[in-house]
């Protein structure tokens, strides 16, 4: 963009910078940029900022056409939320009207191949063989249209558009593919992955974008949190398990069935199950409505295994969890018992602040509601004259009066009862 001449290898846009941002609202669309959306405070944030300049001198060196920038979304929040940024930090390439959210690890070589494979076109043409296999040797995946102009042709291009955040796309014509290569139709769709290929048949595999989001991945790769989420996103059972069963596992079993992987540690599985396994351990997520199965008892061959694995096929395996109504709040009463745990294990006296003081303000608060209504009494009663010591004093006086009223009262009927005991001639006396 001619109209930054900033020599910075990264476009800093926040409040002092208003010219900047200005320039960039009216220019964007014509290149392509790569923007960090941030938040002062965040901590996220700022440890991704030595990486992020990293990015940006890498990318310029390179003579990338992808411009990288950094936006204050707390500053500009109306531009934030048009580009959808609902958290911090948010990496966004910006392509002409298109959006790509980028959601690997935030490292500078994951990150800047994102931008260079993604402001790229979304379908690459492969002119030769030789160029077919020089991509083949880069890329672990790839997908690769073979054939002419045809309504199949137009699909795949537009779930590249959609997926190349993902993955690659290819085309090319048959006659750049090896003869190892054997295409029963054209045009065809082929995935090339784990030293093979396969073919997309629209009858067994429903619909293109569904079929590339399952292939994307390998057979078997190393999974965290963030693969973890993403296969979730395709509803694929996922057995994690020791690497010494990986080989035979693969070839024993189809990978249309299992996407297999292994995960370091237990910790993730612990919290995501909300149990304890021990390690190594054999466990199958199925990412589709959060169930997993254990084996029943513990497996000490191949055999045992591949039995298990059948069993949660034909559905003779228990399954455990799910995403009923009840595990939901069995999961937010987890999650809230494991963050205490985790806080008060990491400091304990930043636990006891955290939670302390909130407990302490609401038995304040208690308390001078429970004080506030014993006033209101006391006041009430000041306001009908009278006291607690008032009141005991007025019953008092009450009860001496009516002893007294009753002592009167016994004098008067023994005068009267004399008076009647009285001989005639006495009361004519009287």
């Amino acid at each position: 963009m001619t109209a930054f001449t900033d020599t910075c290898p990264v476009f800093s846009f926040s409040k002092c910078r208003c010219v900047s941002v200005l320039r960039f609202k009216d220019s964007r669309m014509d290149d392509v940029w790569l923007v960090d959306f941030y938040a002062p405070w965040c901590g996220y944030c700022k440890k991704l900022e030595p990486v992020w300049q990293e990015v940006g001198a890498e990318l310029s060196r390179s003579g990338s056409p992808v411009r990288v920038g950094k936006m204050d979304a707390t500053a500009y929040s109306g531009m934030a939320s048009e580009f959808g940024v609902r958290g911090y930090p948010t990496i966004k390439l910006l392509k002409g009207e298109l959006a790509y959210n980028y959601k690997g690890p935030r490292t500078k070589d994951d990150v800047i191949e994102f931008a260079n494979r993604v402001a790229g076109p979304a379908v690459r043409s492969l002119p030769s063989r030789q160029m077919f296999e020089h991509v083949l040797k880069r890329h672990s995946v790839l997908f690769l249209y073979v054939g002419g102009e045809s309504p199949l042709k137009e699909k795949y291009t537009e779930v590249a558009s959609e997926l190349i955040v993902y993955t690659y796309f290819f085309s090319a014509s048959e006659d750049v593919l090896p003869e190892s290569v054997t295409l029963h139709e054209l045009p065809s769709v082929l995935v090339f992955k784990d030293g093979t290929y396969f073919t997309y048949d629209e009858y067994e595999d429903g619909s293109l974008s569904s079929w590339v989001n399952r292939e994307r991945f390998q057979s078997y790769l190393p999974i965290d949190g963030f693969t973890l989420y993403e296969l979730g996103e395709t509803g694929t059972a996922i057995p994690e398990h020791a690497k010494s069963f990986t080989d035979v596992l693969c070839s024993s079993l189809s990978s249309r069935d299992f996407q297999f992987g292994h995960m370091d540690g237990n910790d993730y599985i612990n919290s995501l199950i909300m149990g304890e396994v021990s390690v190594p351990s054999i466990i199958i997520l199925n990412t589709s409505n959060e169930q997993y199965f254990l084996p029943a008892e513990p497996v000490e061959d191949l055999q045992q295994l591949l039995q298990f694995f059948s069993s949660v096929l034909d559905g003779s395996a228990p399954a455990y969890g799910g995403d009923g109504f009840l595990q939901r709040i069995k999961r937010v009463a987890y999650d809230a018992r494991s963050t205490v745990m985790s806080v008060f294990r990491s400091s304990p006296l930043l636990g006891c602040f955290l939670f302390g003081l909130p407990l302490g303000v609401i038995s304040l608060m208690c308390y001078g509601i429970c004080m506030a209504e014993s006033e209101d009494d006391t006041e009430l009663m000041k306001r009908d004259g009278f006291t607690d010591e008032e009141e005991d004093e007025g019953e008092e006086e009450e009860q001496q009066r009516l002893t007294a009223g009753a002592e009167d009262t016994g004098e008067e009927d023994e005068d009267a009862e004399k008076i009647n005991q009285k001989s005639p001639s006495e009361k004519k006396v009287d």
